[in-house]
């Protein structure tokens, strides 16, 4: 292995090698990922830590692309924090297209009343104003949203970490580590999941003119009413489709952004690859990602705002009343007719849905709603992730310490 390589920042060893070999003589600072004031301290401390498993990849690479392959280890703090704020900004910012995207896949009308973006967003503002239509649901939302994502991406920092240490291959180490963040947060944001999912569809309080079965004044009023008349576990209703849908999204989209960035650093020649492309790998990673995974998005939604049957001493109590609204579902008043309106799924299984949706709709069934939701995860994940990553500049001004692999 080149001396250079065994004891250099690889940012050092890629301006040093393009200077002999008669390359651009711009200095080491030109590239350095981090400010000068912190790049004495990374060098020293990564080059005393660097694994084996590092240093035997470094034989088999030029010092370029040891220097732009280069990965910066923000501490775990900054990161939960940056990913915490970013994630939540995000979603509230684009929460009414998500109430779009939800009403074009749980629309219960023959014929529909939501079709293309525009005329949804027209629609939904006339009848129902911002408030209760556009931002419907906006209160759950932004309370799973925060700490879901705080617990992502410190799952998502340390399983990756943890994986490329011990030899695992990066696109590999990034797919597991998006999975293993969402499969962590799961438990937080489900439940948020599913009340904002029931309020952006909800009826008479919301929108007098859509029938939905339940009718909530509030996020409190909704959670109580859920909990008395279906039990907690309600509040977790559709969790296994919920993980189907967001464990695949968060996977793909964090391995497309990860490779995504490295191609940018490569073609800037530098880790600062700029805000434009900042928000263009970002957005593109979460619009290919999310356009992926519409048919789980589907399933999801329609299996979350099922009503189920209320617990057994409800039952009892309450027969004639629940009866009639036990197998109520925002997804489709009839299965007979399941075009333009969606049919009902008697089912908690995603695989078992997805026939029956393929079944009585078609390929067109699984991709309900797409436009919204690639738009909207384009737009979400390029705000997420390119808050995330100047914040975490940010924070290294206000919040200094020292970088440590950890």
């Amino acid at each position: 292995m080149p001396l250079g390589l065994q004891q250099q920042d690889p940012d050092i060893t890629f301006a040093q090698s393009t200077t002999a070999s008669g390359g651009s003589t711009t200095a080491a600072s030109d590239f350095a990922p981090f400010p000068e004031h912190r790049h004495a301290a990374w060098t020293g401390h990564r080059s005393e830590h660097r694994s084996s498993a590092s240093l035997a990849k470094e034989q088999n690479m030029t010092a370029q692309d040891v220097y732009v392959e280069a990965e910066g280890r923000p501490p775990y703090l900054h990161a939960m924090i940056a990913g915490g704020i970013g994630g939540s900004t995000g979603d509230l910012l684009m929460h009414s297209l998500d109430t779009v995207k939800t009403r074009q896949q749980g629309d219960p009308h023959v014929p529909s009343r939501y079709t293309s973006l525009g005329q949804s967003y027209y629609t939904i503002w006339r009848q129902e104003g911002i408030r209760r239509g556009l931002y419907g649901g906006w209160i759950p939302a932004l309370g799973g949203s925060f700490p879901g994502t705080v617990m992502f991406f410190g799952t998502y920092e340390w399983s990756k970490r943890f994986l490329i240490d011990y030899g695992v291959q990066q696109h590999v180490s990034y797919l597991a580590a998006g999975f293993l963040g969402d499969l962590a947060a799961s438990i937080v944001y489900v439940p948020s999941e599913v009340l904002k999912t029931r309020l952006q569809l909800q009826g008479r309080y919301n929108n007098p003119h859509f029938i939905s079965g339940y009718n909530y004044r509030g996020t409190v009023d909704a959670a109580r009413t859920i909990v008395r008349l279906e039990g907690a576990s309600a509040l977790f209703y559709g969790y296994k489709a919920t993980l189907y849908r967001d464990l695949p999204f968060s996977a793909l989209q964090f391995m497309f952004w990860e490779q995504f960035t490295t191609w940018a650093r490569k073609y800037k020649q530098s880790r600062d690859i700029g805000v434009s492309l900042e928000l263009l790998t970002g957005a593109a990673a979460g619009g290919l990602a999310g356009v992926i995974t519409c048919p789980l998005d589907v399933v999801k939604t329609r299996l979350q705002t099922q009503i189920s049957a209320p617990t057994e001493p409800r039952a009892t109590k309450d027969h004639h009343a629940t009866s009639q609204i036990r197998h109520i579902s925002t997804s489709s008043p009839s299965t007979h007719r399941p075009r333009p309106g969606a049919v009902a799924l008697d089912t908690s299984s995603v695989f078992t849905g997805l026939r029956m949706i393929y079944r009585t709709e078609g390929v067109a069934g699984w991709f309900r709603g797409v436009g919204p939701r690639g738009v909207w995860t384009f737009i979400q994940s390029g705000c997420m992730l390119f808050l995330y990553q100047r914040l975490l500049r940010q924070l290294e001004v206000f919040m200094p310490s020292e970088l440590k692999e950890m």
